[in-house]
């Protein structure tokens, strides 16, 4: 609120010379247009609320409420303007009618956002959701992303302000907290992606890339991002926000290295992240007849890894690994040996490489 006062006094400073701003029920000045330690309107405040109707004249001031007031009723803001003349009179209308308007403004961006909120956690049925859409005048049909933003090493209360300041579009993006750790943006887009993105994805990735570089250098927060696929409706985005979290969950197992992940861009992952564990168990043991993947030794996986990394390719690998090219073909013949299937072979390299993430995922368990 402080904010919206203080835009108040800045946006109405060039149109008087007059000292004003705003305060509340008790007196105390929360906006000024000139020092505000030097005003005292405590007695002021008595004086306003002994009055009936929306105008007050105090000590040489001139007070305006923002709704209409009845004798006795207690008010929650004035706008006081200095002078009894009609100039400050002009003034304190005017203002008052900017910090109605403003009021509301505010009051309707934290109602959309509020909506938003308990919609993507479903706390809204469908039934209400296109009429509250209606009365907040949120379309309903617009390219929209979901973004799960999650700190990871530390907790900062000041990450939502932060992404607000780069995405200050209050009629299109929203940002609230979910949880003591995650923030949730629901960012609007054109239909078409912006001038030097190939495609939404790349454009998604960039607001992403954003996100972390802004937390990282103005609050030194770490954090890794969840980005759902594209909603089209705004009935799709509690969906959205649930591919998000997958998104996190699925990386921190299998891309942990990396800080944003894409729910289009899981792959496989994605698929063994939604097997149960028994079926998981079950191909294991079904691939591995002769021994265990937990009979190879870590140098063995490395080897493994470093074979795929350089998509099967022999020379290139053993040229990463330092070593000759026949001392990483005995290296792939004693895997053959162990498990039964030869990495040379693309068959074979499949099916090791997707028991290797299995694998992953059950030790994640």
């Amino acid at each position: 609120m402080n904010e919206l006062f203080s835009n108040l006094t800045e946006q109405i400073r060039e149109a008087t010379p007059r000292n004003f701003g705003v305060i509340d029920g008790q007196g105390t000045v929360l906006a000024s247009s000139g020092r505000r330690s030097s005003l005292q309107f405590g007695a002021a405040a008595a004086t306003i609320t002994a009055a009936d109707g929306q105008n007050a004249v105090y000590d040489g001031y001139s007070f305006r409420l923002p709704d209409p007031h009845e004798e006795g009723d207690a008010f929650e803001y004035a706008v006081y303007v200095e002078g009894v003349d009609e100039h400050a009179y002009t003034v304190a209308i005017l203002a008052g009618i900017a910090l109605r308007e403003s009021k509301s403004y505010d009051a309707e961006k934290i109602d959309k956002a509020l909506f938003l909120k308990n919609l993507i956690s479903d706390n809204t049925l469908l039934s209400e959701l296109f009429t509250r859409a209606q009365e907040l005048r949120i379309p309903l049909q617009a390219r929209r992303c979901v973004f799960l933003i999650r700190q990871t090493d530390r907790r900062d209360p000041l990450t939502v302000e932060v992404i607000r300041g780069l995405y200050p579009d209050k009629q299109k993006d929203f940002i609230f907290m979910v949880s003591d750790t995650d923030a949730v943006l629901i960012k609007e887009f054109d239909n078409e992606p912006a001038s030097g993105f190939d495609d939404e994805s790349d454009e998604y990735e960039a607001v992403a890339r954003q996100i972390i570089e802004a937390l990282s250098v103005e609050l030194f927060v770490q954090a890794v991002i969840g980005i759902g696929s594209t909603s089209h409706h705004l009935r799709e985005l509690p969906e959205r926000y649930k591919e998000s979290q997958v998104a996190i969950e699925v990386g921190k197992v299998f891309s942990d290295e990396k800080n944003i992940m894409r729910y289009d861009n899981l792959g496989i992952a994605r698929i063994i992240y939604q097997l149960p564990n028994t079926l998981c168990e079950r191909f294991l043991s079904e691939v591995f007849k002769k021994n265990s993947i937990d009979t190879l030794e870590a140098e063995t996986l490395y080897t493994i890894n470093k074979f795929f990394e350089n998509n099967l390719n022999v020379s290139e690998t053993s040229r990463k690994l330092f070593v000759h090219r026949n001392t990483l073909v005995y290296r792939l013949e004693k895997i053959k040996k162990l498990t039964g299937l030869d990495l040379r072979e693309f068959d074979h390299a499949i099916v090791f490489k997707v028991a290797l993430m299995v694998r992953r995922y059950l030790d994640s368990q």
